[in-house]
């Protein structure tokens, strides 16, 4: 799943995921299991209130070079196309 993120249109990051969540543009949500939980709890949540699917990735550095940016990340949202 994760080899799909190097092609899709995709945000990092809480800030830009919460607003891809909100705007209903979000298609997954991948999160790292080694962020902070109250980093993702709210994530987490918005994804269930609006039924966005949620995969779950090791680490936020595994996370970072699967959406191939330089550093880790929490959070990373594939777009709906």
């Amino acid at each position: 799943m994760l080899s799909q993120l190097t092609a899709a249109a995709k945000v990092v990051g809480v800030k830009q995921s919460k607003k891809a969540i909100r705007e209903g543009k979000a298609a997954r949500v991948y999160i790292a299991l080694d962020a902070e939980q109250r980093v993702l709890r709210p994530i987490c949540d918005l994804c269930r209130e609006m039924q966005v699917p949620v995969e779950e990735v090791a680490t936020m550095a595994e996370l970072g070079r699967a959406s191939e940016i330089d550093v880790g990340a929490a959070v990373v949202t594939v777009l709906a196309e």
